[in-house]
């Protein structure tokens, strides 16, 4: 099996589905073009069949972007389908993204059908994308929530189909880790025809749970993963394209890789954060303003004597300039000797204790200390 994990990107379909963060057609080109340039695999442009915008979308990115393949997503419904094949046909590399609901609450409250009718349907569903493209992907909506024996019945016979990949989402964050990483492992073991297709994985973070689930999911032979940057999308969120990167970069011993430029997850972070107006929160991990903000006296003097006593993580690896250290009323000796030594001024410890009491009350009043403060302070 490849040890290579490919990066399905859906921030402009998934992601854009957070209410107030629509793009127009040339924001997302944008944005493709960085997605692009950082080494994405696949870009899900969008539901043609949804909108005559998204429709556009899909056309105009198709024609933009050259290196990742770009998708479009369908409901397990003849004129979705067509409408995707269309809007596909200016894409160098095109893939079909069709699928229904997998679990038992979605068959009955959803399409009111049953088990057999899903598979007839799913089954017709990749033979008619297939007509427009060769890389079709399936996804069986719901899958978290799915029994494995029908699941596993599914997957075979879209594989069967022609499914190029079959993408097993936890749509609504359900899964634990371990649960998941088993549904992943189920496939493997129990679906004949796996080895012609890529397990893919799409998860929710309604738990807090996707990344865990998405690197469970890997770790259990899944080697495409569905992510969003900054984890934007329905309800919590999806996966967070960053943060399973950084994990597969870092744990090395996992054995896996991708092909995304990890320098650039920090701009594009910001750049999808100014586009959709969406903040990203201050201690979100790899891209948050405090990502690598050090503010204890603890943490500032392990800090400041060796990186790695409290980062995992180069900053430059992510496209952070460097990390800082944040005074505050938490700070200690050590991160105020250093910070008076950036602006010029040298102390001995008698002097510096000095300063540092009044440094405190400083603090304590004003929250943190800027180099402006600090000015001021030793004046």
């Amino acid at each position: 099996m490849s040890q290579r994990v490919y990066i399905f990107d859906t921030t402009l379909r998934d992601g854009e589905q957070v209410p107030g963060c629509q793009l127009t057609t040339e924001e997302k080109i944008v944005v493709a073009k960085e997605l692009e340039r950082m080494g994405v695999d696949i870009i899900e442009a969008g539901f043609p069949i949804s909108s005559p915008g998204d429709f556009r979308s899909v056309v105009e990115i198709s024609k933009s972007v050259t290196e990742p393949t770009i998708c479009a997503l369908s409901r397990a419904v003849k004129g979705d389908i067509d409408a995707a094949g269309e809007a596909l046909k200016w894409a160098k590399r095109g893939r079909i993204h069709t699928g229904i609901g997998s679990s038992d609450i979605h068959i009955r409250n959803k399409f009111g059908s049953t088990r057999e009718k899903i598979l007839e349907q799913a089954i017709a569903a990749v033979k008619h994308a297939k007509t427009y493209v060769e890389d079709v992907e399936f996804y069986a909506e719901d899958a978290g929530r799915a029994d494995l024996a029908f699941l596993a019945q599914l997957t075979e016979a879209v594989i069967a189909a022609g499914a190029t990949v079959v993408n097993i989402p936890d749509t609504t964050g359900y899964c634990l880790p371990d649960e998941y990483g088993r549904k992943i492992a189920y496939i493997y073991e129990h679906v004949s025809n796996v080895h012609k297709a890529t397990i893919s994985i799409h998860c929710h973070n309604d738990l807090g749970l996707a990344t865990a689930n998405t690197l469970a999911g890997v770790m259990n032979g899944a080697r495409q993963v569905e992510v969003t940057m900054n984890g934007i999308g329905e309800r919590a969120g999806n996966t967070s394209l960053e943060e399973v990167v950084m994990a597969i970069k870092v744990k090395k011993e996992l054995g896996l890789y991708t092909n995304i430029d990890s320098t650039r997850l920090f701009p594009v972070s910001n750049l999808v954060s100014q586009m959709m107006r969406m903040p990203v929160q201050a201690n979100k991990a790899i891209v948050g303003r405090n990502a690598f903000a050090h503010s204890s006296g603890i943490h500032q003097d392990g800090f400041l004597k060796h990186s790695e006593n409290y980062e995992i993580m180069n900053p430059h690896d992510v496209g952070v300039p460097k990390s800082s250290i944040v005074l505050t009323a938490r700070s200690g000796r050590h991160a105020l000797k250093h910070r008076l030594e950036l602006l010029g001024f040298r102390y001995d410890k008698p002097t510096l204790d000095g300063i540092y009491t009044r440094f405190l009350d400083m603090a304590d009043i004003r929250k943190e200390v800027n180099d402006k403060d600090l000015m001021e302070l030793v004046r």
